[in-house]
């Protein structure tokens, strides 16, 4: 009987143990369960995705990767040499209407476009490729060494817009903790990236972050699969994300565009200080050294437009210390009454050497107003005073300037010149007017078409011009003066200038209505001669600059300006005075 009541104890007391804590245990064992059961059921809705896309086919998987492909924002604008201005509306209206007519196409298939989608989504999604499949950022960096250095990288930023995306659903209340967990992680793969661009510079940290954040998403996906909706949520993001870099590139392109037409304080303040300095001379003192033989045929005479004292000194400078023959030069700087005195000034401070320098003020060409009319663009499309001063439009009347010379060198003032240059007098202008580096080839940076600066609409144009035929650049040119004299291309570019002002046959600046004017009156130079672009495209070879005679910083990022090309300044800074007390007291650096 004793023995019967102790069995019954035991069974008493074993049932009490399994009813306290075998709940406990169950509810412990029935998370991962759970887990495993959604887990499962990814991986049954993964595989019926799979048996659809066998079903209906690899080749509508394209068009999705092409979602944001073919809407690449572009450069609101081109920094040319001469104004030019490239209508980017059209094209980035014909990209938007790209992306609508193709989002329209997935709509219009309902739940066959949405499946494809998610079939991406979850394909990719323990992979961390999400990001990737939607906003393709490997179609910027097509070489492949390139795509492997930044492959880690690029999964980083995906995995930040996918928490990004999971964050803004509304996630169930009894996962809150997600929430917390997704905000946690974006700042520590944030904090762990930095501003690294290469995946040699990440530490071992930033992957271990990179890999819990893909933990937390796989948690996110399993929470919230609703692949359609995230879809939609990411092309929304990309849609804003394109219109806030619309945005900050327009306001970069004005931004630019005002820089550079903004004269630089330390500019200002040196012109100021050689002015009053100049006006403090005794008027004796005030004359250049005059060579008696200026105008002799067997000088290299060289012309500069210019209102910028620094840019003339490193035309003169640079020319001379390239020169073989210093003594047989001749600088002729064209200017105007504001900059006459401060140039002057700077000159008697720094005489070029053995060559000749003479100032001329173009205020003083009384036959500019009576023989011809004013050389501006007026009421033209482009309110830049680079392109509408008649400083600019002076060099189309280069014969009446200096009459008694034959030849002559025209050199801009964003010019360096780097081999003597005297050989250009040696070659053979074919009985042609212009002498100029041609841009004939589609890959050359300064590659220009006609109709890009003129109007072939207009019948006059059509007629007169061949759209194919090679455009040239300004800044190196030899021109035959008494070649220009005898076929009287001043007068043409006068008339394709009151033309242009009746009716819209060629866009601001020089350069068209030099292409008008010397059009079939121009020898190609060798490309050695001159270089170009300098001031808006950085892709120049080192190796094609270093073996150029002239090398041009066409374009707004002058090497003088804050916003000009780095790489490129040093070519330039070469032939600076920064040790002179004006520059110094200017805070030109």
């Amino acid at each position: 009987m004793k023995q019967f009541r102790r069995h019954t104890r035991i069974c008493i007391l074993s049932l009490l143990f399994l009813s306290v804590f075998a709940p406990i245990l169950l509810l412990y064992e029935s998370k991962g369960f759970i887990e495993d059961l959604s887990s499962f059921k990814g991986r049954r809705d993964l595989l019926n995705l799979n048996l659809v896309k066998q079903e209906e086919g690899e080749g509508l998987r394209e068009p999705i990767l092409k979602v944001y492909k073919d809407v690449n924002v572009d450069p609101v604008v081109t920094f040319g040499s001469q104004d030019v201005g490239i209508k980017s509306d059209d094209l980035r209206s014909r990209e938007n209407n790209d992306l609508t007519e193709r989002n329209g196409d997935l709509d219009t298939k309902g739940n066959y476009g949405q499946s494809q989608e998610e079939k991406m989504l979850l394909n990719s999604g323990r992979k961390g490729e999400i990001g990737r499949a939607t906003l393709g950022h490997d179609q910027d960096v097509p070489p492949p060494a390139r795509r492997v250095i930044d492959k880690k990288i690029k999964e980083m930023k995906d995995q930040l817009i996918r928490a990004k995306a999971y964050l803004s659903f509304a996630i169930p209340a009894s996962n809150a903790h997600l929430i917390k967990e997704l905000r946690l992680r974006i700042k520590e793969l944030e904090r762990a990236m930095g501003e690294v661009s290469k995946d040699s510079d990440l530490s071992k940290r930033a992957l271990q972050r990179m890999r819990a954040m893909e933990i937390s998403l796989q948690k996110a996906a399993r929470i919230y699969p609703d692949c359609s909706s995230m879809v939609k949520k990411l092309r929304a993001m990309t849609n804003n994300a394109e219109e806030l870099v619309r945005v900050q590139k327009e306001q970069e392109a004005f931004l630019v565009q005002l820089a550079g037409r903004t004269t630089p304080k330390g500019l200002h303040c040196l012109s100021m200080r050689l002015t009053a300095d100049y006006f403090a001379l005794k008027p004796e003192e005030r004359k250049l050294p005059s060579n008696p033989d200026v105008h002799g045929s067997n000088l290299y005479h060289f012309v500069v437009f210019s209102d910028n004292v620094l840019a003339c000194a490193v035309v003169v400078d640079s020319t001379i210390s390239a020169a073989k023959e210093p003594g047989k030069i001749v600088f002729h700087v064209v200017t105007d009454s504001l900059n006459f005195v401060a140039i002057s000034k700077w000159f008697l401070l720094h005489p070029p050497g053995k060559a000749s320098v003479q100032i001329h003020n173009m205020d003083n060409f009384d036959w500019l107003s009576t023989k011809y009319e004013p050389a501006n663009a007026e009421g033209h499309d482009s309110q830049d005073p680079r392109y509408t001063s008649a400083l600019n439009h002076l060099r189309f009347y280069l014969p009446d300037i200096f009459p008694t010379l034959n030849k002559i060198v025209l050199l801009d003032h964003d010019v360096v010149v780097q081999r003597d240059l005297t050989r250009l007098w040696k070659v053979n202008m074919m009985g042609k007017v212009n002498g100029a580096v041609k841009t004939c080839q589609g890959h050359d940076p300064a590659f220009r078409r006609m109709d890009l600066l003129i109007n072939f609409s207009d019948p006059t144009v059509a007629r007169r011009f061949n759209l194919e035929a090679c455009t040239w650049a300004f800044g190196v040119n030899v021109f035959d003066l008494r070649e220009w004299r005898r076929r009287n291309l001043t007068a043409v570019y006068n008339e394709y200038l009151q033309l242009g002002k009746k009716r819209p046959i060629w866009k601001s600046g020089s350069l068209a209505l030099g292409w008008m004017t010397f059009y079939n009156e121009t020898v190609g130079l060798e490309r050695k001669w001159h270089v170009h672009g300098l001031g808006y495209h950085s892709g120049i070879k080192q190796e094609d600059i270093e073996q150029a005679a002239v090398i041009h910083y066409d374009g707004v990022m002058k090497p003088w300006l804050d916003i000009g090309i780095e790489k490129y300044k040093g070519y330039w800074r070469k032939y600076v005075k920064y040790d002179h007390p004006y520059l110094q007291q200017c805070n030109i650096a």
